[in-house]
C-alpha cells in the first residue's frame, strides 16, 4: 500500500473525522436535514425546537462520546503493540478491557456512582495489566534473538488467557443477575452509546483522550527507539523501566475510561493502529495521532449504523467493531 506524507495523512484523517461527526449529527430515525442542522449549529434562535432537541441533546453528546472511546482504545492499542513490539495486541485482545468490565461491573452492582465506577475500572485495566506482565514478564523481557517472535507470541497467548478468563467472570456475573437488568447489562458488554447523553462526560473524554496522547506523544521518541529492542534504547539514554511504566499506566487509563464510558467496544484498539502504520509506517510521532483520529471516526461510523440501521432498535456498537475487526485479526494472523 502507497503511504502518505505524515501530514497529509493527519490531514486527511482529520477531515474524514469531522465528516463522520457531521454525518452523526444528520444521520438517524428522525430526519434532520443538513440545511436544518447548520442552523441548530449556528443559531441561537433555533433552540428548544425539535430538531436542536435531536441534534443537541441527543446526538451531539453521543457521537463525541462515541470519538472519545474510539480515540481511547486507539491510543491504547497503538501503546501496547509498541510496547509488546506485537501487532496482534490490543486492549480487547489481551484482557485488559475485560479486567475493566468486570471490576465495573462489580462496582455497579454494589451501588456505586459514576466516580466508583470509572474508579473500579481503572483498578481492573491496572489489575490486569500487573498480572500480564508478571506472568508474561520472562517473554516479554527476552531478548530480541531467534527467540523474539515466540517471546511476543507468549505475551500475546498470556493476554488471550487472560481475556478468557475475564469473559468467564463476566458470564458468572450475567448469570447471577437480577432478569431485570440483564438486557441492559449485555447491552453494556457489547459495547453500547445509548446511555451516552452527558455532553459534559463526553467533552471530559475528550479531555483525557487529548492529555493522554500528550503524554504519551512526549515519549514518542523513547517508544520509536524501545521497538528496536530495550538493549539499543537503554544504549541511547532511554530509562527502559520508567518509560515503560508510564505508558502502561496511559494505557491503562484510556482503557478504563472508555470502558466506563461506552462498555467493551472490541477491536478498535487493534484494526485502528494496524490500518494507520499500513499508510503512515511505524513512525510513534504519527501513528498515535493518527490512530486516535481515525480510532474515533471508527466508532463514530460504527455507533451511527448501530442507532439507525434497524430504527428504532439499535445495535450494540461493540457487535459491529468486532464484525470489521474479527476478519482483518484473521488476515493479520495469516500473513504472519
Amino acid at each position: 500500500m502507497a503511504r502518505l506524507a505524515p501530514s497529509t495523512a493527519l490531514l486527511v484523517l482529520a477531515a474524514a473525522a469531522a465528516a463522520s461527526l457531521a454525518a452523526a449529527l444528520a444521520v438517524g430515525s428522525v430526519e434532520v436535514t443538513w440545511p436544518e442542522l447548520i442552523g441548530v449549529m449556528t443559531r441561537e434562535d433555533v433552540r428548544g425546537s425539535r430538531g436542536a432537541d435531536i441534534v443537541l441533546g441527543l446526538r451531539a453528546p453521543r457521537a463525541l462520546s462515541a470519538f472519545a472511546v474510539g480515540a481511547l482504545l486507539a491510543l491504547a492499542g497503538a501503546l501496547l503493540q509498541a510496547l509488546l513490539r506485537n501487532p496482534l495486541a490490543d486492549p480487547y485482545v489481551l484482557g485488559i478491557s475485560g479486567g475493566a468490565a468486570v471490576a465495573a461491573l462489580l462496582a455497579l452492582a454494589a451501588g456505586a456512582g459514576t466516580a466508583g465506577v470509572q474508579a473500579a475500572a481503572v483498578a481492573g485495566a491496572l489489575v490486569t495489566l500487573l498480572l500480564l506482565f508478571v506472568l508474561a514478564r520472562r517473554a516479554l523481557y527476552a531478548s530480541e534473538t531467534s527467540s523474539g517472535e515466540q517471546a511476543t507470541g507468549a505475551v500475546l497467548l498470556t493476554g488471550v488467557m487472560l481475556a478468557s478468563f475475564a469473559a468467564a467472570l463476566l458470564s458468572l456475573v450475567l448469570a447471577l443477575a437480577p432478569d431485570g437488568r440483564l438486557r441492559s447489562l449485555v447491552f453494556w458488554l457489547l459495547g453500547d452509546l445509548a446511555g451516552a447523553t452527558d455532553l459534559g462526560a463526553a467533552l471530559i473524554a475528550l479531555l483525557l483522550a487529548a492529555l493522554l496522547l500528550a503524554v504519551a506523544w512526549s515519549e514518542a521518541r523513547a517508544l520509536n527507539l524501545m521497538l528496536r529492542g530495550d538493549l539499543q534504547a537503554y544504549t541511547q539514554g532511554v530509562r527502559v523501566a520508567a518509560t515503560r511504566r508510564r505508558l502502561v499506566l496511559v494505557a491503562a487509563l484510556a482503557t478504563a475510561s472508555a470502558v466506563t464510558l461506552g462498555g467493551a467496544v472490541g477491536f478498535v484498539g487493534f484494526v485502528a493502529p494496524h490500518l494507520v502504520r499500513l499508510v503512515v509506517g511505524n513512525d510513534q510521532r504519527v501513528t498515535m495521532p493518527a490512530a486516535v483520529l481515525l480510532g474515533g471516526a471508527l466508532v463514530v461510523v460504527a455507533d451511527t449504523i448501530a442507532r439507525s440501521a434497524v430504527a428504532p432498535l439499535q445495535l450494540p456498537v461493540g457487535v459491529l467493531t468486532a464484525l470489521i475487526g474479527v476478519p482483518v485479526f484473521l488476515w493479520i494472523l495469516g500473513r504472519r
